[in-house]
């Protein structure tokens, strides 16, 4: 075999692996990175990035279908090709991971496309797609293979009736009826998604509220927007007795022990991920698992001297912000660019329409620590710039130290969460008070006014409610 030495070689092109190799050539290392299909890993080309696409196609659909007429505009015999939907957001993936091979010719980071494993500390084998072995050393391997989605026990995905995350953003046909398991981010997303473009949706999921991790109220907001949409949706609710027949799939959705028949065209597994180690590390190479995650330090370092790993691969949250930034404080702190950083605070966002994105505690959370906490919350109907848009629904929710103010979580349900969320997550992070964001002046009309009279309306001092 080939050999070739190494500062470090990364393995998984995702957000975390692309970004610490491109930031590993910034401190001058001699860098490689291990990918088997394509740079930009799920995220994107099966995640984040065309399922956006996905997403603002329905948004755009559905702003023309329902609300063309708010403003003055007349459209007649509006229709859409399932195809072009389907071949734009492909479109987009692979525009940007070829963008990701650009930055790393201008960074020269060697790209080595095949399967990797680590056959000892400090060893990685590549076989290639040609089935050629090439060998490289390196002082430090990061691994950052990402995680891949959980199919449900005894019922494999088929890629036509029964489906993952992946399959669903390229069906060749549209589905007349759906149904989604799991309410989580993937599972609401697909569901506005394929409802806005006419398919019945069916969300069904066995917590008793949908979107599990937010805010309880920000929650039930969500559901009722849903059900408005015509989304039916199943809590409290579990999925068993599976069916698969020729042209459909057949199921039961039980609730307090009660069971009803339910029938579909296409069924949509979105019950969570698990990590993808499968053929990575070799028979003498023992590292530390938790949950089959990799176990790491502070310093992201594994078990074994040597090999780090940082991303969905070390466990939630699943994020690819948050892979991103673990994998470049890692490769800051084994490189000595000052310490290692782990994640404390983060944004949570999703895409639906309405937007939902929130940082830091619950109020769930701040009871059951037995905080005391102030809530402050301003509707977008009381927002110029959101009305004006033809963008009401939804509002701005921060929650405070009674006494000194400092924010310790804000969420977001409307128009632009996802972008509006970024002032809070910096509050969060600087440990901010509610009267400095009431106090920094916003721009006028603007829909970040939300998040300023938000603020202000803690202490009773929001003038627009």
């Amino acid at each position: 075999m080939a050999e070739q030495q190494f500062d470090l070689v990364v393995v998984g092109g995702g957000p975390g692996g692309y970004v610490a190799a491109i930031r590993a050539a910034q401190l001058k290392m001699n860098v490689a990175l291990v990918e088997r299909e394509h740079l930009g890993g799920i995220c994107l080309n099966w995640g984040c990035i065309p399922t956006k696409s996905l997403l603002k196609n329905a948004e755009v659909y559905q702003t023309i279908k329902h609300h063309a007429g708010d403003f003055g505009l007349k459209v007649e015999g509006l229709t859409y090709e399932w195809d072009k939907v389907i071949g734009r957001s492909r479109k987009v993936a692979d525009r940007l991971a070829g963008g990701i091979e650009m930055l790393f010719k201008k960074n020269k980071v060697d790209y080595l496309r095949g399967e990797a494993e680590i056959p000892q500390a400090g060893t990685v084998v590549v076989t290639g797609n040609d089935g050629k072995k090439t060998e490289h050393t390196a002082a430090k391997i990061l691994i950052a293979t990402g995680v891949v989605s959980r199919e449900m026990p005894g019922f494999p995905y088929n890629g036509k009736s029964v489906i993952g995350s992946r399959q669903a953003m390229v069906l060749e046909k549209q589905p007349k009826e759906i149904i989604i398991i799991g309410a989580g981010a993937i599972g609401v997303e697909f569901a506005y998604f394929y409802n806005a473009f006419g398919s019945k949706v069916t969300l069904v999921e066995m917590l008793p509220q949908i979107l599990p991790v937010e805010d309880e109220e920000v929650a039930k907001t969500l559901h009722r927007s849903f059900e408005k949409q015509g989304i039916a949706i199943h809590t409290a609710t579990k999925c068993e007795s599976f069916q698969v027949g020729k042209n459909s799939v057949k199921l039961n959705l039980v609730k307090d022990g009660q069971g009803t028949a339910i029938e579909a065209e296409t069924v949509l597994s979105a019950i969570g991920v698990v990590a993808n180690l499968e053929g990575v590390f070799g028979k003498s190479v023992s590292v530390e698992l938790d949950r089959n995650y990799v176990k790491v330090g502070d310093d992201y370092q594994s078990s074994v001297k040597g090999i780090y790993a940082a991303g969905d691969i070390i466990g939630p949250p699943w994020l690819a912000h948050v892979a991103t930034f673990e994998a470049v404080s890692a490769v800051n702190g084994m490189f000595g660019h000052g310490k290692a950083k782990r994640v404390k605070n983060f944004p949570g966002c999703t895409y639906c329409q309405p937007q939902i994105a929130s940082t830091g505690l619950t109020e769930q959370a701040a009871k059951e620590k037995k905080l005391d906490y102030r809530v402050g919350k301003f509707p977008f109907t009381a927002s110029g710039k959101a009305v004006a848009s033809a963008e009401s629904e939804g509002f701005v929710k921060v929650i405070s130290d009674a006494k000194t103010g400092e924010i310790l979580g804000a969420h977001i349900i409307g128009a632009e969460a996802t972008e509006l969320i970024a002032e809070y997550g910096l509050a969060v992070e600087l440990e901010a008070t509610i009267e400095d964001i009431h106090q920094t002046i916003h721009a006028h009309p603007t829909l970040s006014e939300a998040v300023m009279e938000a603020a202000a309306a803690t202490t009773g001092e929001a003038i627009h409610i």
